[in-house]
């Protein structure tokens, strides 16, 4: 702790290696995922709007993402320091307050390059920001609850990306059928999200987090991120039928399925499988997020 104290006052800058470290480029993906499937939910032609996509891309993955990820390091500071000391800001190679910095610096930048390329994605990106300080930050630390912590990474990764893909390419607000999907994966999102906080079950119950898993249950919290993520797919299957998408359908269905057939393992054993099923289950979710894209914008 004396670490992180002496760490907060005045420090040369860090080298641009830790800054990257501090905005882990591993977690840009969901998001820039999203935002792919929004790209392509709007069936515009790529060719028409490429500095529009290239911003995108931008606000999405080292901006939005990268400048959570600096917030949430920066006030989980004293935590990391028990936990993952060689982090970067409890290590002192992000010493002093630039993290904070940092954190600020990536929240104006992001706002800046959304202004320039739309008001609806403007909107998107102001929201995502929000979301990204309130998770992190006194007085809300949406991260405390096992429901509205969840439920604000899965708008962000999700819901919100995959907005910005859609106004990005359309230069307005999407349509009502892009904003229904989109929204059904945010709320599935959910339940992947519940699956990340089976790995510290122990230490939330210690730090006072209250994550789904520490009040439900392993088992029952692991049901419920399976129901979570099923209903929502079922759902947007209907509606891709009911709009006339019937391969885009059929695609979500079979994706589906197959996490249907995965689920009883996961359930079985939470803590050991979750890791297995993220790279399997999860796997087959963002897949049907395409399919499902694929079939808004005309492809399928």
């Amino acid at each position: 702790m004396s670490r992180i104290a002496a760490s907060t006052q005045s420090a040369r800058p860090p080298a641009p290696a830790d800054i990257l470290e501090l905005l882990k480029p591993i977690t840009w993906f969901p998001p820039m995922w999203a935002f792919m499937c929004g790209v392509v939910s709007s069936g515009a032609p790529v060719t028409d709007r490429w500095f529009f996509l290239i911003a995108g891309i931008a606000l999405t993955g080292p901006l939005v993402c990268g400048t959570s990820q600096a917030v949430n390091d920066w006030f989980d500071r004293h935590v990391d320091a028990i936990n993952e000391p060689d982090r970067p800001i409890p290590s002192g190679r992000v010493g002093g307050r630039w993290g904070l910095w940092i954190a600020i610096a990536g929240t104006l930048l992001s706002m800046a390059v959304a202004l320039v390329t739309g008001f609806w994605v403007f909107v998107a990106t102001c929201v995502g920001l929000a979301c990204a300080w309130g998770y992190s930050a006194p007085p809300f630390r949406f991260k405390t609850s096992g429901w509205t912590g969840p439920a604000v990474v899965a708008l962000s990764y999700e819901g919100l990306a995959w907005f910005t893909g859609a106004a990005v390419m359309l230069g307005t607000l999407p349509g009502l059928e892009i904003l229904l999907i989109l929204g059904l994966y945010s709320l599935g999102a959910h339940g992947i999200m519940t699956l990340n906080d089976f790995k510290a079950v122990e230490g939330d119950r210690q730090m006072g987090l209250r994550s789904l898993p520490v009040t439900m249950g392993v088992d029952r919290a692991a049901k419920f991120a399976c129901v979570v993520m099923a209903a929502p797919q079922a759902v947007v299957i209907a509606l891709l039928l009911a709009w006339d998408h019937p391969i885009s359908a059929a695609a979500v269905a079979v994706l589906l399925l197959a996490q249907f057939a995965l689920m009883p393992r996961l359930i079985a054993d939470p803590k050991k499988n979750t890791p297995w099923y993220s790279a399997t289950g999860v796997t087959l979710y963002v897949l049907g997020m395409l399919a499902a894209a694929l079939g808004l914008g005309g492809y399928i």
